[in-house]
């Protein structure tokens, strides 16, 4: 079970003072079956007057915290250690056929109905839309597997989109990504997310971290890594399952997950409401580390 140290810094430059500011920031990583957020920890300049920590309405750890003095910068940096176990797999051929799903949701007890179905609904960033509809029912004839089919439709937006960071914008609508074929991991999920519920399957878009791997023939520089974005289906008798149209892959023991939501704007790492400032500067910074175990069996940085 591979064991990472995350840390994630993020820095407001404001051109003016900022008086008086609110933030909410989702930078604590889940509990999960397949997941053990071992230690965290963050760090807030200038010190925060209140702050506060709460499970917000998805189970999500999130930390509300509120500066009441001038200031033009703002710097967030958490810092975390987590332990990941591997996924069972299972053959997506198993898996109840796309078009039974649905009525499946709906006859289930009203305390799991309402923890399912409410991923089946449009949300800010996500409409349920014709066109994404027809872009995702190719992957979908009637009788498939469910898991078959999810699969064939993260196939393909692998395929058929090209990674492009220069494209879009944390509030580019989902319809231009789908007409553009550009974007980046935020994107990718939120298409795959609304081709699945514009079926009536439901489906949450999951915000967390990826290991990446160096350059070839060179070393891997500190702070390098970025926020990562997928998605996660439910699928009955197998609860839900994650995957990743960005890599075309179901995560595994290197995606550590943060957070999840209907939407990017449910669970954006950090956001706020300032008073003056001006316009700002940001600046973000990842870094993804696994730790190797000791023959002790304990776990130490490289």
């Amino acid at each position: 079970m591979p064991s990472f140290h995350i840390r994630h810094k993020t820095r407001y430059h404001y051109t003016q003072s900022v008086s008086l500011s609110y933030h909410l920031c989702h930078l604590f990583p889940r509990n999960t079956p397949h997941q053990t957020l071992d230690e965290a920890e963050i760090f807030i300049s200038p010190v925060p007057t209140t702050q506060h920590q709460a499970h917000d309405f998805f189970g999500n750890d999130s930390l509300y915290f509120a500066v009441h003095e001038s200031h033009r910068t703002l710097e967030v940096e958490s810092s975390m250690r987590v332990t990941v176990q591997p996924t069972m797999s299972f053959d997506p051929s198993s898996t109840l056929p796309w078009n039974e799903a649905r009525p499946f949701v709906l006859n289930t007890t009203s305390e799991c109905k309402l923890e399912i179905s409410q991923f089946t609904f449009p949300s800010p960033c996500i409409p349920i839309l014709p066109e994404i509809a027809e872009y995702a029912s190719a992957s979908f004839p009637t009788g498939r597997p469910l898991l078959e089919g999810a699969l064939d439709l993260t196939r393909r937006i692998h395929k058929d989109f090209i990674f492009d960071p220069t494209a879009t914008t944390v509030s580019t609508p989902v319809l231009d990504v789908l007409r553009n074929r550009r974007g980046v991991c935020q994107d990718f999920a939120h298409l795959e997310v609304a081709c699945l519920k514009a079926l009536g399957l439901p489906a949450r878009y999951v915000s967390g971290y990826l290991e990446t791997d160096p350059p070839e023939g060179g070393q891997k520089l500190i702070g390098t890594d970025a926020s990562h974005a997928w998605v996660s289906l439910y699928c009955p008798g197998h609860d839900w399952i994650d995957l990743d149209p960005t890599n075309n892959l179901i995560p595994g023991e290197r995606h550590i997950t943060l957070a999840w939501g209907r939407d990017y704007s449910d669970i954006s790492p950090l956001r706020g409401v300032t008073f003056g400032g001006g316009d700002h500067t940001l600046e973000v910074s990842v870094n993804v580390e696994q730790l190797e175990e000791t023959s002790a069996g304990k776990q130490q940085s490289d």
